[in-house]
């Protein structure tokens, strides 16, 4: 029974790349055309683009040239080419600016971006390109239905490369360079003023800054440890009702017990009088 199906299943491969192989070598254009059509409604994305690809310059000019323009852009989108995909929709706007199709493809060519952003800690050149063109596309077309998607993704990219520095002030921390990460984790904040992890980075930034003055000098510990109570005291400010709180006034204490030491010369002149 296993080689009567494996060979009804070899049959059926061969004969469909049997009948592949005569849509390729027809010289009847508007047949190859009808087949590209019939494999892409198929979703078979990898037959419709070899033909789109070979039918491009022969149709261009004509009526059928948008829509097979369109279609071969998403055989490539649909197979994950999406840099290549991007390219097309790029061309397509600028040949078909006025097309109806022109606002999908706009999203389109932004959403190539964004499904290229990589993970947070890889470098996020695409992320940044998806975040501008969908900020251009909801101003641009404040009524269209893609708007709220577009609005979504930005904040999906933005939460992205808020991860990204917080990966990377983390990493100075985990390696200790606490003076580095302490500003990283500043940084941070300010960036994302409205992040719901605002108090996590800002003890952070805490610790790390208490972390170097207990690494600094004897002379350098007093006005770091005055930098620790100053950032706590900003912590209280901002997070008033963080979970956060007492960890952080944790740091305060400690940096407020800090008592510099006597150098020889002072402990000479208390013993004398």
């Amino acid at each position: 029974m296993r080689s009567i199906l494996l060979l009804i299943a070899i049959g059926i491969v061969l004969s469909s790349c049997s009948k592949f192989g005569k849509v390729l070598k027809s010289n009847d254009y508007e047949y190859k055309l009808k087949m590209a059509n019939t494999y892409y409604d198929k979703k078979d994305y990898r037959k419709a683009q070899v033909l789109f690809e070979e039918l491009f310059p022969v149709f261009k000019g004509t009526a059928q040239h948008e829509d097979l323009y369109y279609r071969y852009a998403y055989t490539h989108y649909n197979l994950r080419d999406f840099a290549t995909a991007e390219n097309l929709y790029r061309g397509y706007l600028e040949i078909f600016a006025n097309s109806p199709r022109a606002e999908e493809v706009e999203f389109m060519q932004a959403y190539c971006y964004y499904r290229q952003s990589p993970k947070p800690e890889l470098e996020q050149s695409n992320t940044l390109k998806a975040i501008g063109m969908f900020q251009i596309f909801a101003n641009t077309h404040p009524e269209s239905p893609r708007k709220k998607e577009a609005e979504e993704i930005i904040l999906k990219c933005q939460l992205k490369l808020e991860a990204k520095e917080f990966l990377s002030a983390q990493l100075y921390y985990n390696v200790g360079q606490f003076r580095a990460a302490a500003l990283s984790y500043t940084t941070l904040i300010n960036n994302y003023p409205d992040s719901p992890k605002g108090d996590e980075y800002k003890l952070m930034a805490i610790k790390a800054y208490y972390r170097y003055a207990q690494m600094s000098v004897l002379d350098k510990q007093e006005e770091r440890f005055a930098k620790v109570i100053a950032e706590v005291e900003d912590f209280q400010d901002r997070f008033p009702e963080s979970k956060l709180l007492k960890e952080a006034e944790r740091y305060l204490t400690l940096s407020q017990n800090f008592k510099k030491p006597q150098t020889n010369e002072q402990t000479t002149q208390t013993d004398g009088k």
